[in-house]
């Protein structure tokens, strides 16, 4: 069977890097299934949660702030200014954030202030409903 290469990286550092089956992930135009021997394809991804079934069948999810996605037919790079393992995910915190950031939206006077801080309440929302989902799914099993 064949498999993809995938790396997952953020500004920081690289967050995922194996073979897998399989990837889903937040296109622009909604999400994104890639196999192996897909079409080459570069793409914006919007902020949500990427998902890697691994050779063995187990599943890695990745929270992305959105980013930059790179297929070739056998590799998958997705490149984001925030990635995070869905584990490391904390639910309150991102809650927290998305409060400041309504508040800095509330006293925002221009229209370039506006738009970075919708744009961070976007990511922040997509953030804190990855954390629950993910926590949703530990506790099922």
């Amino acid at each position: 069977m064949a498999y993809l290469h995938v790396d997952v990286v953020s500004a920081e550092e690289q967050i995922f890097a194996g073979d897998a089956k399989f990837v889903v992930l937040p296109g622009e135009a909604g999400e994104l299934g890639i196999m192996p021997g897909h079409t080459p394809l570069i793409s914006r991804i919007k902020p949500g949660t990427v998902k890697v079934v691994q050779t063995d069948g187990t599943e890695v999810a990745i929270f992305v702030a959105g980013g930059i996605l790179e297929v070739q037919p056998n590799r998958v790079t997705v490149l984001s200014d925030t990635a995070i393992r869905a584990e490391d995910l904390d639910e309150a915190k991102a809650i927290e954030a998305r409060k400041r950031a309504e508040e800095a939206l509330r006293t925002a006077k221009d229209k370039a202030d506006i738009a970075v801080v919708e744009a961070e309440l976007a990511m922040l929302a997509a953030q804190a409903a990855a954390a629950r989902k993910f926590s949703e799914g530990r506790r099922s099993h």
